[in-house]
């Protein structure tokens, strides 16, 4: 049984009668289980492939939350964070804990928060040696010595091939998340995308740590030479990993982070990022990851007999990922950790290609679109999203948030004017048009010199103009960038259709604000985005 040893049961969690117990393997070994148990195939560079089936993306319309006396009044209750009563989550866990039986479990203890202060102690349950390895990769692994007696605050009760019975079991389809704060456990079957074990942790955080005065943020994170940190807010595909993965600023991390007394804070041991069409010459740092022992790859098409990776194909879907140990990017942080942020950096894919490439915000903007949260849900992320879609997701990261988005606005308010924080708004997406009508995606090598120069302070004195829509200050010039570029209405071929995109948009933005104006003060509502006349 090598280390799959059984020093610790499952039963606390109600799993008994099981077949082998896998405690706390290394990636050798999990491959070796995946390869052997036919749940994954080895690429030519030794990374472990897998399918997830039918579901390649999130699936966020079947998360559910107890409801219960402490979650009443704090969650915020929602298409978003649904409610299920604990008899049908209870009925749930029953019906896992009987799949069970007989199926041998792969068990890891692992933390999430790399601050000591404020991490969160995991246990992640799989049916599967790859999704094991997928936990082991994207969660912080403890030192040996952590290990005897590790009792987790929370735990994972994964069970892909279990299938629920829609309105039956009191939820929408036959995949299910269900999470309950009190029991402190989250049950996962219906879908074999492993992206809902890390997202099903960061929401427990996004609950949790707010009452510890920690602001959590669905951001990747880097920092400078001198000490100077940067966050980069935006929701998957908008290039959160792509930008933070620079070489020549250390990387903190690539998704989630808290921002604490103490500064920031990765809470995860590695990245998960989107490989379709990656570029070894636009991110070597992540095409290398994606080519070695110990990776895992989801849906990403591979030549039967050669081995060797075709990351251009769409053919599964176009949410192809890689996961990797964090430390398989160079020049990463060793602690995870870093001071207050300089730059805070949030993130859009305009699908409508209107918005400039880069813009500087005042700190009442920065509320404003960190709450407006605008940017364009990208192909294959969620499950039926076959094309970009524009879309409003609060603090760049709605599905994720179990508290109202005012909580974690106005933190993110007090912190920038409490550590002064210069804030930028950043287009990855689209411009000369709109997606799939004209426009074309916004060229990696000009967002990364645009990026580098805001972070190491060559545009933050720069001349800058207004773009005439949205309020925004546009640089007027930027090293490495052409000049028109910068100029969102100059990419059109047409500038009348230009500003009547432009014009709707803004009709959008204002319609989603409404909900917001409640919880802010007349400042950020100055600050935002007008009606066309």
């Amino acid at each position: 049984m090598g280390n799959s040893a059984t020093r610790m049961d499952l039963t606390s969690h109600g799993l008994t009668n099981l077949g082998t117990q896998h405690w706390d393997l290394g990636s050798a070994l999990l491959t070796e289980h995946a390869i052997r148990r036919g749940e994954a195939r080895l690429s030519a560079h030794g990374a472990v492939v897998v399918s997830t089936g039918e579901h390649t993306g999130r699936s966020p319309k079947d998360k559910f939350i107890v409801r219960d006396g402490a979650t009443e009044s704090t969650v915020n209750w929602g298409s978003i964070n649904q409610p299920i009563d604990r008899s049908q989550f209870d009925a749930m866990h029953a019906r896992v804990q009987a799949y069970y039986h007989g199926r041998d479990a792969f068990v890891l203890n692992c933390y999430a928060g790399a601050d000591p202060d404020h991490r969160l102690k995991v246990r992640v349950v799989t049916e599967t040696a790859w999704q094991n390895l997928f936990a082991r990769n994207m969660f912080i692994r403890p030192p040996a010595e952590d290990l005897p007696g590790f009792e987790p605050d929370f735990t994972i009760l994964h069970a892909p091939g279990l299938t629920a019975r829609g309105e039956r079991d009191g939820v929408r389809s036959s995949t299910f998340i269900l999470v309950d704060f009190d029991r402190r456990m989250i049950l996962i079957g219906g879908t074999s995308y492993a992206g809902e074990i890390k997202k099903s942790i960061f929401g427990i955080l996004n609950y949790l740590l707010p009452e510890r005065g920690v602001m959590p943020m669905h951001c990747s994170a880097n920092v400078g030479p001198k000490g100077d940190s940067a966050i980069f807010f935006g929701l998957s595909g908008t290039g959160k990993t792509t930008l933070s993965a620079d070489g020549s600023r250390t990387l903190i991390g690539d998704d989630e982070h808290g921002w604490s007394e103490n500064g920031i804070f990765n809470f995860e041991g590695g990245c998960y990022a989107k490989v379709i069409k990656l570029s070894q010459e636009a991110e070597p740092e992540i095409w290398a990851a994606s080519h070695r022992f110990g990776t895992v790859l989801e849906n990403v098409v591979m030549d039967p007999v050669t081995r060797m990776l075709n990351l251009d194909s769409a053919e599964l879907t176009e949410n192809t990922r890689a996961c990797y140990p964090i430390d398989y990017i160079a020049n990463t942080s060793t602690t995870g950790m870093a001071g207050h942020p300089v730059n805070v950096v949030m993130l859009t894919a305009d699908a409508f290609g209107v918005l400039p490439p880069i813009s500087k915000l005042t700190p009442e903007q920065a509320m404003y679109h960190f709450l407006s949260g605008y940017t364009a849900r990208v192909a294959g992320t969620e499950k039926g999203v076959t094309e970009p879609q524009a879309t409003f997701s609060t603090c760049f990261g709605a599905p994720f948030m179990p508290r109202h988005p005012s909580v974690y606005g106005e933190m993110l308010r007090e912190r920038i004017a409490r550590h002064g924080a210069t804030c930028w708004l950043v287009n990855t997406g689209w411009s000369g048009g709109r997606a799939g009508a004209g426009g074309e995606r916004m060229k990696i090598a000009y967002t990364r010199a645009m990026v580098r120069a805001a972070l190491d302070g060559t545009l933050s004195g720069a001349p800058v103009q207004d773009d005439g829509h949205f309020g925004l200050l546009v640089p007027e010039s930027c090293p490495n960038v052409p000049t028109e570029v910068l100029r969102p209405r100059g990419a059109w071929s047409d500038g009348a259709a230009y500003d009547t995109t432009a014009g709707e948009l803004r009709g959008r933005f204002v319609e989603n604000f409404k909900p917001f104006e409640a919880f802010v003060d007349d400042s950020v509502k100055a600050a935002g985005v007008r009606r066309a006349a």
